[in-house]
């Protein structure tokens, strides 16, 4: 099952490949890795996601041996300390060995489209599933990003994985639907999104929102010379969007700093529990 705390869970990001575009490199010695993971854990995260290929925008694909290599020890290493994890994946052969090493949950930012393997592999562990919003790959994904109602067409198109993920056999109570900012999305998709987030949440799933450090940010945070904030000066924002998700009734957010976005959904929980007492 996934997390369940009495906030909008955080989801800490673990990235152990040479060039996520955030923290690429940081984490791919396997000590450091652990390490990161613990400190995340002991801050208090819900989740820590376990990655071991690189999404960015115009990121090359790995081999699926290269990815497991990566992403196994820790996991197994994590899961016997009683961690609960995720691994961030879109092929069905690493996310079946993740969960066979001790990860819980699936998250997979192609909703499926990747690996059509992968439903069969969800249907049959039961772990929770993640379907993010997805048009395409890395490489190809910024030229996918033409809409006309891109909160109408996100939301469809993600109904059409639950389709999917149901005829596969997928129980309802494991999806976890992701709008998939930053992913075949420019700048102002990804506003529309985040305004719009409760007509994804009116479908009933858990919602979970990943803007940490993202580009839509840095594009707003933009210094006098035009230049876009880097991603470690986007801090505070990342906090901002992760206490108005967990407002508007997000299941989970899933960041790189996890200390900043606990305290935030706490701001938002208390918000919420002070307009219910009004």
């Amino acid at each position: 099952m996934i997390p369940r705390p009495d906030r909008c869970a955080v989801v800490g990001v673990l990235n152990v490949t040479p060039d996520s575009f955030s923290d690429g490199g940081r984490y791919v010695d396997l000590d450091q890795a652990l390490e990161h993971a613990r400190e995340m854990w002991r801050r208090g995260a819900d989740l820590i996601d376990v990655g071991g290929e690189s999404t960015r925008p115009g990121a090359a694909r790995v081999e699926a041996d290269i990815e497991a290599a990566r992403v196994l020890p820790v996991i197994r290493q994590l899961a016997s300390e009683g961690m609960a994890l995720s691994v961030d994946t879109t092929r069905a052969t690493v996310a079946e060995s993740a969960l066979e090493a001790g990860a819980r949950v699936i998250n997979d930012v192609s909703g499926g489209l990747a690996d059509p393997d992968m439903a069969r592999v969800a249907a049959a562990s039961k772990a929770p599933w993640v379907l993010m919003h997805w048009r395409g790959h890395s490489k190809d994904m910024n030229a996918l990003a033409g809409y006309t109602d891109v909160v109408a067409e996100v939301r469809d198109e993600l109904l059409s994985r639950v389709d999917a993920a149901l005829a596969a056999g997928v129980e309802e109570s494991a999806l976890v639907l992701d709008p998939g900012l930053g992913f075949a999305k420019r700048a102002e998709h990804d506003w529309a999104l985040l305004q719009g987030l409760g007509s994804l949440l009116s479908l009933g799933f858990p919602v979970l929102v990943g803007a940490s450090r993202k580009r839509f940010l840095g594009r707003l945070l933009s210094g006098k010379d035009d230049e876009p904030r880097p991603p470690d000066g986007r801090e505070v924002a990342t906090a901002a969007v992760s206490t108005l998700a967990a407002a508007a009734g997000a299941w989970g957010v899933r960041v790189h700093e996890v200390g900043a976005s606990l305290d935030a959904v706490a701001v938002a929980a208390a918000w919420q529990r002070g307009r219910a007492d009004g």
